[in-house]
């Protein structure tokens, strides 16, 4: 057992407006955005691509796009006029996708992932890579922030769900220390749903949006765990997928 003095905090961001209260504390920041940008992102790795770049404005993509990349666009859960694909995981399991480059800007989830950068390292979290992801931040033995993308800079029921099992298992551990209500309710949030997460989640805001747009197979699979064993970080500005061992 670590001291308890000694011990590294794990918190809970409710949403990206709450960020700059939280934003000087924490050494790593897992964004976290079920539905459905991180986990199209852990998809994309899953698959074979090369490295992703997360942009926060479609002026941004469409630059990218005339320089000759593959991008993808989603605002409101649709794709954007003038591009291929949005930020559907199933989009990503393209074959042809394998070993490429790819934009990416959605409502929510890539600019939580810019918010975030200028203050710790930025790990991709969704409930699709959720054990893989925790084993490999508790080996980091740093403070570790998770920062849910939320809707429109509100709260969400997926992303504190998904941050919830990430802060309850480092707890667990005796390493980590959590100080913050938001944490005590994403944690006990995550322990009433633990057990049917897709059941649980049936009237949230962003799965009915979702729904009315006949999304049904996304927000399955975003809403089952474990398929993805992949740790997408930041690099720069550039998403990379690293190995479980691996110390930054």
């Amino acid at each position: 057992m670590v001291d308890l003095d000694e011990r590294k905090k794990v918190e809970v961001c409710f949403s990206p407006y709450l960020f700059p209260l939280y934003k000087e504390e924490f050494e790593i920041i897992v964004v976290i955005d079920v539905l459905r940008a991180t986990s199209a992102i852990c998809a994309a790795f899953q698959n074979g691509v090369k490295e992703l770049i997360p942009v926060s404005t479609v002026e941004e993509a469409q630059d990218y796009q005339k320089k000759g990349f593959l991008v993808g666009a989603e605002r409101q859960g649709q794709i954007v006029e003038g591009f291929d694909f949005g930020n559907s995981p199933f989009s990503y399991m393209r074959p042809d996708f394998k070993g490429q480059t790819i934009v990416l800007s959605t409502t929510n989830g890539t600019k939580s992932i810019n918010i975030a950068k200028e203050s710790g390292r930025v790990v991709i979290g969704a409930l699709s890579n959720l054990d893989v992801l925790k084993e490999w931040l508790v080996k980091q033995d740093k403070n570790v922030l998770c920062l849910c993308s939320g809707w429109q800079n509100k709260f969400n029921l997926e992303d504190t769900i998904c941050a919830g099992a990430i802060l309850d298992h480092m707890l667990s551990t005796g390493q980590y220390r959590s100080e913050e209500d938001a944490s005590i309710a994403a944690k006990y949030l995550f322990l009433s749903a633990k057990d049917n997460i897709l059941g649980y989640l049936k009237a949230s805001s962003h799965r009915r949006r979702l729904k009315n747009l006949n999304l049904n197979e996304d927000i399955k699979y975003c809403l089952t765990p474990n398929t993805c064993p992949v740790i997408p970080i930041l690099d720069d500005d550039r998403l990379i997928s690293v190995g479980i061992d691996s110390i930054i």
